[in-house]
């Protein structure tokens, strides 16, 4: 199995995935998808959901092997969160 080699820059990378989220995939997959991950190749555009980052790469990369992935949360600036989660008084 060959290592997949990036193509572009860590800025550039995170560029084209966001822009393409904006333009082309949003409208499509916001409704009722609140949570789940949207995995986009950014070298054509195609993208699939699942509430698994795994199970939707696996289907993306069935369809194009060399597709230079980006994720993104639906309704959410990011993918994971680390750290806890302040509580609220009740």
């Amino acid at each position: 199995m060959t290592a997949r080699q990036p193509r572009y820059s860590k800025e550039e990378f995170a560029r084209r995935g966001d822009e393409i989220y904006e333009s082309q995939v949003r409208s499509q997959v916001e409704e009722g998808n609140h949570g789940k991950i949207v995995a986009i190749d950014l070298e054509t555009g195609d993208f699939e959901i699942d509430s698994s980052e795994i199970a939707a790469s696996d289907r993306l990369e069935a369809r194009h092997p060399d597709a230079q992935i980006w994720m993104v949360r639906i309704g959410s600036r990011y993918v994971r969160r680390f750290g806890g989660r302040t509580k609220t008084a009740t």
